[in-house]
């Protein structure tokens, strides 16, 4: 049990034995993962870095919380799969879209979008959490595709961050599911 409980009605209920399949990985469980700590966000651009929270690479997948600490931009992408985010802080949008999300905001990317992702000027960063699944095409300004993003480029980009930031390349192998 995480903590005792105090006046829940669940006080006296048991956990449940052997919860876990001995075949079955161990969940990832990261405190405080909107850190102001700037060690933990991998640049992603000039002004905007990424965290790592979970990465699958067998469904070339994974989950982060990008961060703007001022006025950012991701570069125009587009995604062959589906996306969701959640924000947490600030503000951002799709210069391609009617829309501007704000602490609280859900996004459903349907697979098939191109865009370009830009955080505003804002008194708090932008934070959000995103689930990428599949990888990110990079579009020039005309929309065309000009590179491919994907889970190993990633991996990649997060070891050699960490490894350079004294958090260690081998954080990242703790994050695969």
């Amino acid at each position: 049990m995480p903590e005792t409980p105090g006046p829940e009605f669940w006080k006296n209920l048991r956990p449940i034995e052997n919860s876990q399949k001995p075949d079955a990985l161990p969940e990832v469980y990261l405190p405080k993962v909107a850190t102001d700590d700037d060690r933990y966000y991998v640049p992603f651009t000039d002004t905007v870095g990424s965290r790592p929270l979970w990465i699958n690479v067998k469904d070339n997948t994974w989950s982060d919380v990008l961060r703007s600490k001022e006025a950012g931009l991701v570069n125009r992408h587009y995604h062959p799969h589906e996306v969701f985010a959640y924000t947490i802080s600030g503000k951002w949008g799709y210069l391609e879209r009617p829309w501007t999300a704000t602490a609280g905001d859900f996004v459903y990317e349907a697979p098939g979008e191109g865009h370009t992702l830009v955080a505003y000027e804002h008194e708090e960063p932008m934070k959000t959490l995103f689930i990428v699944k599949g990888p990110l095409i990079w579009l020039d300004e005309n929309g065309e595709p000009e590179g491919l993003f994907d889970v190993h480029d990633y991996i990649d980009m997060c070891r050699r961050h960490y490894d350079a930031v004294g958090l260690g390349a081998d954080l990242i192998d703790s994050l695969f599911r």
